[in-house]
């Protein structure tokens, strides 16, 4: 059964903690608000760890070396740009014909830009040049 307390001031930073934490517009100062006490402190001790495990899985590599991936098909090129962290991949049909690449494994790797061992940002744009197999 939960107890409810009528917030005082050192209650406001706590609502003010969790309605963040939550995404919720906070309160203005010395607006009181009823607060069942068994829930803040289980909020915000969940929203504690929350945050403060958040930015190490979050974390990413600020540079990767492109690998490469000539002479593959083209979904196993698609494969290792993307186990390596690049996933902004751009196809051209290197034949000049502007052909569709609809399945990808009839497609041969002719080429890529950046160069293989390039290191890059993760966000880099990597553009695929094939041609059918």
């Amino acid at each position: 059964m939960a107890k409810f307390v009528q917030a005082a001031v050192p209650v406001i930073g706590v609502a003010a903690f969790l309605a963040v934490a939550c995404n919720a517009a906070p309160q203005p100062a010395g607006t009181s608000k009823t607060v069942a006490t068994e829930t803040v402190t289980a909020t915000a001790t969940q929203s504690a760890t929350v945050t403060a495990s958040a930015p190490v899985s979050a974390a990413q590599p600020a540079t990767i070396k492109v690998p490469d991936v000539s002479g593959m098909n083209h979904q196993d090129a698609q494969d290792a740009m993307q186990a390596a962290g690049l996933y902004n991949l751009r196809e051209v049909d290197s034949s000049g014909k502007k052909r569709m690449m609809i399945i990808d494994r009839n497609w041969c790797q002719t080429g890529q830009d950046p160069k293989p061992g390039t290191v890059v940002p993760a966000g880099t744009v990597v553009t695929l040049y094939a041609d059918k197999c």
